[in-house]
Order: structure tokens, then sequence, then C-alpha cells
């Protein structure tokens, strides 16, 4: 365990459910970095929903709106076709293939994904798109993951993401909960979305009211 990490008397988990051409799931992504960093956790679980499918794409206020609550960086190619329908049907088939071979990986390649989305306008919508991560990573996906549907794989995340938000009482996302035990916290990240790092503290207090 980092030095920099701290061990609790029962185990943590972490699920974070999110969509990769989500901006608010973006923006969340530097606070799931922090309590990465912070805790040790024994099983981590991201869990891409899937939202958008081609049929729409984020509305142009959210980004405004992501980008004032936030320090993300949204690039000038990005921004100059953010009203191009999106799918991340693709991605969601992608991460859970990685999810299920090479899991130690898995967060470092959603922080790629996403800033080639959102920095450089890749659209993850071919199997060429991902070459470069592909070969960067050294993986070696099968081709379902580059079809047009969810995947198997994609689907039963979708089932634990399901049973996830009828436990909280939501269906909305992007979703943190920390379980230690049999016990579960709500992180509310839009409050750490300007300053992540801040995250870490609000999470221990929760803790410690939990002993």
């Amino acid at each position: 365990m980092p030095a920099n990490q701290t061990k609790h008397q029962d185990p943590l988990t972490l699920y974070f459910i999110y969509d990769s051409h989500c901006p608010w799931s973006y923006a969340a992504t530097p606070v799931v970095a922090e309590l990465i960093n912070a805790f040790d956790f024994s099983d981590l679980h991201l869990l891409h929903c899937a939202h958008f499918n081609g049929s729409d794409a984020p509305k142009q206020a959210q980004i405004e709106q992501v980008s004032a609550l936030s320090n993300i960086e949204f690039g000038d190619s990005y921004l100059a076709q953010s009203k191009k329908k999106a799918s991340s049907v693709k991605v969601a088939n992608f991460m859970s293939w990685v999810q299920s071979k090479q899991a130690d990986k898995e967060f470092e390649l959603l922080q790629a994904i996403q800033k080639q989305h959102f920095v450089d306008a890749n659209p993850f919508e071919t199997r060429d798109n991902f070459d470069k991560l592909i070969n960067q990573y050294k993986l070696s996906p099968s081709n379902k993951v580059f079809k047009d549907a969810l995947s198997h794989e994609a689907e039963s995340v979708l089932a634990g993401i399901a049973e996830i938000g009828e436990a909280i009482g939501t269906n909305a996302f992007p979703v943190l909960v920390m379980t230690s035990g049999d016990q579960a916290i709500f992180i509310d990240h839009s409050e750490h979305l300007a300053a992540p790092e801040g995250v870490v503290a609000a999470v221990r207090e929760e803790l410690a009211a939990l002993a």
C-alpha cells in the first residue's frame, strides 16, 4: 500500500457510475482519482452506463456549466463539434472488456479516453478511433467490442448499475458510492469539482462517523 493511502479496518469499495461521453462524468473523474490515491480500496468498480447511444449529444449549456464549476479542459476541436450526436456504446464495450481482462489499467484508460474525447475530439465510434490506446497499452480486444450494439459484458454492467440505482434511489449519473463493510457512503462529487482534493477530508469524516 502506498504511504499516502489510508487503510481502514473494514474493506473499502468504490463504485463510480459514469458515461465516457458525459461532461459531468469527465469533471467527476479527478474526484475519483483523489479517492483512489488516498484510500486502499479492496475493490474498484468503474461502471459505464452507456447513456449516449447516438441519438443525442451533451447540451452546450451543460458543457458551459461544467467548465464554470471545474478545472477540466475542453479542447477547441471538441467544442467545435460538440452538437454532433454522440455514441459511447463502443467505449462501454471496451471498458467492460478491460475490466474483465486488465482491470489494473481500467482507470488509467478511462482518463486517457476522456482526454482524447473532450480535448482531441476523438468520437470513439470506430475501431480505428481506439488504435492509439490499443497500441500504447498493448491490448488485444475482441472484435465484438467494436460492434454497434452493447456486448454481453456491457449489458451485465448495466444490470449492476440498475441494482445500485435501486439501492440508492436514483438513476442519475455520475454517481460515486463508497462502502465500508456493509455500510455505504454516498459521495456528492458536485461539491468537489473545483477542488477535487477536498473530497478526501470529507470522506474521512464520513468514515469516522461510521466507526
